[in-house]
């Protein structure tokens, strides 16, 4: 009897971790998608930490995408950790866009400010903030994902 238990669980958290998995990927491609939008469509020239976060959340978009068939939630391991430094960058990234660190610390001195108004989307949302909620929400997810794999 106890085996007959564990089976639909183990089948019910499989089924949970891929949807969760999807869900990160389909963030990370959003994510990826956007910033191409922003400088390709909009022509807006990202500055240097848009381009850190890039360096994160592209790698991101391909290897969820590789863990979902067939499902992989190892894969948490090594995108963890590209997620957690990308949020890092974009915290920083929108603690400079409010003001909230003194400009002699900001790493965009030529061409486009890293806390330039032309960094906002409709002229109402921070495209920084955007990013932080991104890999926000893919830090949250991929700690569930492992939480439930037991990794």
């Amino acid at each position: 009897m106890v085996g007959q238990t564990e089976i639909p669980y183990r089948s019910a958290s499989i089924a949970t971790c891929w949807k969760l998995l999807f869900t990160c990927w389909l963030i990370a491609m959003l994510a990826t998608l956007g910033s191409l939008f922003f400088s390709e469509v909009m022509g807006l020239i990202p500055c240097e930490l848009c381009w850190y976060q890039r360096i994160f959340i592209y790698p991101l978009a391909v290897m969820l995408l590789f863990a979902l068939h067939p499902l992989d939630t190892r894969v948490v391991r090594y995108a963890l950790p590209l997620a957690i430094i990308g949020t890092l960058f974009t915290l920083y990234h929108s603690l400079l866009f409010y003001g909230l660190i003194p400009e002699n610390l900001q790493p965009c001195r030529q061409g486009i400010s890293c806390a330039d108004e032309g960094m906002m989307l409709m002229g109402v949302l921070p495209i920084p903030l955007l990013s932080l909620a991104a890999f926000g929400m893919i830090v949250v997810l991929l700690l569930k994902i492992r939480t439930l794999a037991r990794l």
